[in-house]
């Protein structure tokens, strides 16, 4: 069967590393058709848009994508294209695993985490107003003096609706993959109606799961927890702003943000990228680490149903990692170690061992 697949190189690093996990997807025997479109900072010269629709209809109609990394401006300029994909397509669930390969640095002898993540609201739903406009101190004359007039708003969301399907995406998931416990995290004790809500409906959803294990946890205690008890921890299901910090937590456990693939999946469509960002100094250097796209393939291997060639390259990624030898500079106990290899040659060793 040949799977048709959209793909966004994206900017920075994210055409290179594309590159290089492209030959490893294909080097697994399963047949790809990739409808190419392009995406990113580059796109507002020619397009007017770092998203032009062309690359949205191209999903809607694929069903499966996986993307590069996309630049997004800090401060000013356009909102992330990266949001806003997952905005339009609704993908409302985001699914990062974090596992410890043997071989990659980190202070833990095993890690084993999953961070589901609510994509469409709170604080990155984009409701937001700039200080002085009428919105914004038409919000703060309602505070009671709790917000200065001068103040930019941001509006944080959270419904019952996006949370009970977050939550029951989580335990789905746990129950699939033969997961033992489900947590929720979020900040109750300070946002009682937003935060509080979530909490309330994850508990509800937990009745329908009595075989998956449930609790809560509040943010600020579970990213000590995760420090100093990783181990106790399973599947984690929070909103958007938590989930984009914890995932980067996790991350740093396993070896940083190039060993952290992710998936963005809603109910027609899904999309596969790796946590990092563009790096935009590192592009065009040879340099980057391919590995966190590697295995974003991987769970796009998984949701197409093609099983064995996802666990042949989840394990072709285990050995090179745990050889040591064939891999990039960040993943060498000393960063300037001159046996490091570049952003293909990781990809050459990736391919060899999965003919091996």
């Amino acid at each position: 069967m040949v799977h048709r697949v959209t793909m966004i190189p994206g900017d920075g690093i994210g055409p290179e590393i594309m590159e290089a996990a492209r030959r490893v997807w294909e080097a697994t025997g399963v047949q790809f058709d990739w409808d190419i479109q392009q995406a990113g900072a580059d796109q507002m010269e020619t397009a007017g848009t770092p998203l032009p629709e062309t690359v949205l209809q191209s999903i809607r109609t694929n069903k499966v994508a996986v993307k590069g990394p996309i630049t997004t401006p800090i401060g000013t300029g356009f909102r992330s294209v990266n949001v806003a994909l997952r905005k339009e397509l609704d993908l409302f669930a985001c699914l990062r695993p974090c596992r410890l390969y043997s071989g990659a640095r980190s202070r833990y002898e095993a890690i084993d985490l999953v961070i589901v993540r609510e994509n469409t609201e709170d604080l990155y739903a984009g409701v937001e107003f700039e200080p002085g406009s009428s919105e914004a101190k038409s919000i703060a004359a309602m505070s009671g003096g709790r917000i200065p007039p001068s103040a930019a708003i941001s509006v944080k969301p959270i419904s019952p609706e996006a949370t009970e399907r977050i939550a029951r995406f989580a335990f789905d998931y746990a129950r699939a993959n033969r997961r033992k416990r489900v947590t929720a995290i979020a900040k109750a004790n300070i946002m009682k109606f937003t935060d509080g809500l979530f909490f309330r409906t994850c508990s509800e959803v937990a009745k329908a799961y009595p075989d998956i294990a449930y609790d809560e946890v509040l943010v600020d205690a579970a990213c000590m927890r995760l420090v100093q008890h990783p181990d106790t921890f399973d599947v984690m299901v929070m909103p958007n702003l938590y989930g984009d910090i914890l995932s980067d937590l996790c991350a740093g456990l396993i070896g940083g943000l190039g060993m952290a693939p992710g998936a963005n999946i809603g109910k027609d469509c899904a999309l596969f990228e790796p946590t990092h960002g563009s790096a935009p100094r590192y592009k065009g250097l040879n340099k980057a680490n391919p590995t966190a796209l590697v295995l974003s393939g991987m769970l796009m291997l998984r949701h197409l149903g093609e099983m064995d060639a996802a666990d042949r390259l989840e394990h072709a990624v285990a050995h090179v990692v745990a050889q040591g030898r064939f891999v990039t500079y960040d993943m060498k106990a000393d960063r300037t170690d001159p046996t490091a290899v570049g952003t293909r040659e990781m990809a050459d060793a990736i391919i060899e061992a999965l003919r091996a």
